[in-house]
């Protein structure tokens, strides 16, 4: 696919963010186009069945309220779906629905494999001394021929780009993001003193906690068992949640964390459990579920175990996880990775700066600082340390970028000040200082 003339916009990624943007440029005079290397809400539909959204949906857009899911003005998921806590698939279909009203520009099945600055010239002589247009545009080299644009928005997601957290005999282990049913999985992997229970309703979120106020929880740091059917390493949201689905199909479990985010509160669900996963947990927990949570248990590697030369009886060959401490913590199938995701900038990582923690620096427009006129929407959005990862965070920079992109090509943009109404359009990020975020 090669577009005839270039275009104002080029958006890469048709998910909640991609979709979101071009929502709110649809509300401009520019000429745009929404480019997505699969379908849309692709990453949605590759969460395990019973996986749901932490977030509750919920129709409350008459009392001026945005259902916290919703990705434009007047939608709610939870009028569209008739669910609080939608599964990954029922938001895609959301997600659809919401591209198909707006009749948006989505060209699927195209694959961005390169993004390249036009011209010669130096990041700073593009950018001049407040930050205007990138004169030169850019080249985008993707599966189906080149497009060119003058600005372009990386909305790609994370979820089909896992990582294995650099662990040796990681290769032996199985990322979430590659598991269609915990109880398919636990059914394929089943042992005979596993117990029957109904499967859970689950969801996820895969970002590590940093810092947060510690207060006492049920089963932190247990004494590691000799075996179990399952070990799960990382024990944030993902963790927790392919805890809770194993357990309740019926396999015991184990998870190790070197943090143990079970333990802590925090006022930004972004760096604790939610509360809704939390109270799942406790309640797992209180009804005697085989989950065992270890504290303190940094992995050092992922080794293969065979039955014959292993120090404890095992049915048939396992593998062992070991720690730092040198703990070998034994599993009959093979070790769950839940060690986040690498995300989609390592496709443009070159186009970015990023500080001391990992985030990509962005202006206050949330624009490369490194390339002028190449924006990021989504959860890898982070100002003042604080990440935009959930979806009532980063929705409300939509805007923001939209409103950049027009005010630099001459276009009025009063209309999207429906967003600032609506308390959709967050400007003002003083909120997102390290000590305390209520964004």
């Amino acid at each position: 696919m090669t577009l005839s003339r270039p275009i104002d916009v080029a958006i890469v990624g048709a998910g909640p963010a991609g979709i979101g943007t071009a929502v709110a440029l649809e509300r401009l005079d520019l000429e745009y186009a929404v480019l997505e290397r699969d379908r849309i809400g692709a990453s949605f539909r590759q969460w395990p069945d019973e996986m749901r959204l932490l977030t509750p949906s919920f129709p409350a857009n008459a009392f001026g309220v945005r259902d916290l899911n919703a990705i434009t003005l007047d939608t709610s998921p939870a009028l569209a779906l008739a669910r609080e806590h939608p599964t990954g698939d029922q938001y895609a279909d959301y997600l659809e629905a919401v591209a198909e009203f707006h009749e948006l520009p989505i060209e699927t099945g195209v694959d961005v494999e390169a993004v390249v600055p036009d011209g010669d010239e130096s990041a700073d002589e593009r950018s001049g001394d407040e930050g205007d247009a990138n004169r030169g545009g850019f080249t985008l080299e993707t599966s189906g021929g080149t497009i060119a644009a003058q600005y372009v928005v990386w909305a790609a997601g994370q979820y089909q780009y896992p990582s294995s957290g650099s662990i040796p005999g990681a290769s032996d282990a199985v990322h979430v993001s590659t598991i269609d049913s915990w109880s398919a999985y636990a059914d394929q992997h089943s042992t005979d003193s596993a117990t029957e229970n109904p499967a859970p309703d689950c969801e996820t979120e895969p970002e590590e906690p940093e810092s947060s106020t510690p207060v006492a929880a049920d089963g932190a740091g247990v004494a590691i068992p000799a075996a179990d059917d399952a070990v799960i390493v990382g024990g944030a949201e993902s963790g927790i949640d392919a805890a809770l689905g194993l357990a309740d199909a019926g396999l015991s479990v184990t998870v190790l964390d070197d943090d143990g985010p079970w333990q802590y509160r925090s006022p930004d669900p972004s760096e604790v459990l939610s509360p809704r996963t939390t109270e799942r947990l406790e309640t797992a927990l209180e009804a005697g579920r085989p989950i065992d949570l270890v504290t303190e248990a940094r992995v050092e590697r992922i080794d293969r175990e065979s039955a014959s030369e292993a120090d404890i009886d095992l049915d048939s060959d396992g593998f062992a996880v070991v720690t730092e401490d040198g703990d070998r913590i034994h599993s009959s199938t093979p070790p769950i990775l839940t060690t986040g995701f690498e995300g989609s900038l390592t496709l443009v990582d070159d186009l970015f700066a990023f500080d001391d923690r990992g985030f990509p620096a962005l202006t206050d427009r949330d624009e490369s600082t490194e390339t002028p006129g190449l924006f990021l929407v989504g959860p890898q959005v982070a100002h003042n340390g604080q990440q935009f990862c959930f979806i009532y965070k980063f929705r409300q920079r939509f805007a923001v970028v939209a409103e950049t992109v027009g005010e630099r090509l001459g276009v009025d943009t009063a209309p999207l000040e429906a967003y600032r109404e609506k308390q959709m359009l967050l400007d003002d990020l003083e909120c997102c200082e390290p000590e305390y975020c209520d964004c």
